[in-house]
């Protein structure tokens, strides 16, 4: 069966460095980071007192207030990015089309807020189930990104929700891609969203030492492949994409960001929280990235990285990307955004997507900020604190999830 061509038409993101596209691709461009203070409970306690939390988010301008207190805010953090992405791609849906029309929109860990919730009522009630809210299940499972967003513009095609972790909206972006490509849909809604920074979301992290500690500078705790760094800071938000075949999209007359041209995975097989020192994994994930978009490894212009500031999985990714691509590695421009939005954890991979079309759009490469001192091993270009205009032709965004779950996009320049 022949494959068909897959294009990028629409993008949406809600964000710690802004709740639309512009604003979001503007910090991070800028080098302005979204990282602050978690206000919404006492963290006095934790070790760790600071996220990437979403700002002068109004859920009513996405949904009536009485639906939007039915479902968890990582759902709203969702349903919100993926209006933006199909109003962003001005895509008409009608009678003759919703049925080729489907949602792949995941979550790493979903509605642990709701779940926090509505045990605290069944506890302060004496252990009494009647107090668990009857919207408790659908209100916080992973799938009803996809139910919503199905259900409120009537897309009649596939309707899935991956969840592989950090590596969820990459996955979800990757199959989306593959279901356009061999005939099973026309349009693609694909990405992720999450809303982590709860009591036990920040406990759990906090507990496993994975989070940074640097509660008296937030803005500079996220620092891929510094020496100071000291763990990952943890974000919420959302990003979705329209994905869509690419002679449907000119049909219709639609603009073209990018073309989503090959998707690689792969596993770990190692460990359930660390990566391989030698990044094996993520190595043949990029690899089979390249080859599904029928590229050579020095056709790649720039790799937004999973760089996500933590010790050993900075220095795996390096050595993973100098075995993928050899000599031209010195050439290739690499960086984290993540160094502004902090890890949103099931959507890194839809909001990473997000900047790495944008990047191919604009021809800019975004930076890594609070990157002063490289660590040792860490040794690429990781385009340190500014912006670069550069000419992209091909980029590839990564993502890595506990249990070594790995996924690379790769998107080429449309023209």
């Amino acid at each position: 069966m022949s494959r068909r061509r897959v294009v990028v038409t629409g993008v949406g993101t809600i964000a710690p460095v802004g709740n639309d596209k512009v604003t979001a691709w503007d910090n991070v461009v800028a080098g302005n980071s979204g990282i602050g203070p978690i206000t919404a409970f006492d963290t006095s306690a934790f070790s760790t007192r600071f996220g990437g939390c979403i700002k002068d988010f109004d859920v009513a301008d996405y949904m009536a207030p009485k639906d939007a207190r039915k479902i968890d805010t990582f759902m709203q953090y969702g349903i919100a990015a993926s209006r933006e992405a199909i109003e962003d791609s001005g895509l008409e849906i009608t009678d003759a089309n919703r049925n080729r029309i489907g949602v792949a929109m995941g979550s790493g860990i979903g509605g642990i807020g709701t779940i926090e919730a509505n045990f605290d009522k069944y506890i302060a009630a004496d252990r009494n189930p009647k107090r668990i809210s009857p919207f408790f299940v659908p209100g916080s499972i992973i799938n009803m990104i996809s139910g919503h967003v199905s259900i409120e513009y009537g897309l009649g095609g596939p309707n899935i929700a991956l969840v592989t972790a950090c590596t969820t909206s990459t996955h979800c972006l990757g199959i989306a891609a593959r279901t356009i490509a061999y005939g099973d849909a026309e349009v693609m809604v694909a990405g992720g969203a999450e809303h982590a920074t709860t009591v036990l979301g920040l406990g759990g992290f906090c507990s496993a030492r994975a989070l940074s500690g640097r509660n008296d500078d937030p803005q500079a705790a996220s620092r891929p492949w510094d020496q100071d760094r000291d763990g990952f800071v943890l974000s919420d938000g959302g990003a979705a994409l329209i994905l869509e075949e690419l002679e449907y999209a000119k049909a219709r007359g639609a603009t073209i960001y990018a073309e989503l041209a090959g998707f690689g995975m792969s596993g770990d097989a190692y460990h359930i929280t660390a990566p391989p020192e030698d990044g094996a994994g993520a190595a043949r994930c990029m690899s089979a990235a390249i080859a599904d978009a029928g590229l050579n490894p020095e056709d790649v212009d720039y790799v937004n990285a999973h760089g996500t500031s933590t010790p050993l999985g900075d220095v795996a990714e390096t050595r993973a990307l100098k075995k993928v691509f050899g000599e031209h590695a010195s050439k290739l421009a690499v960086s984290s955004t993540k160094s502004t939005t902090g890890h949103l954890l099931g959507a890194a991979g839809g909001i990473e997507a997000v900047f790495s079309v944008l990047a191919l759009h604009n021809q800019i490469i975004p930076p890594t900020i609070n990157l002063e001192n490289p660590g040792e091993g860490c040794d690429l270009d990781y385009v340190p604190n500014t912006a670069r205009d550069s000419e992209l032709n091909a980029v590839i965004s990564n993502s890595f999830g506990f249990g070594g779950t790995n996924g690379s996009l790769l998107f080429k320049r449309f023209t």
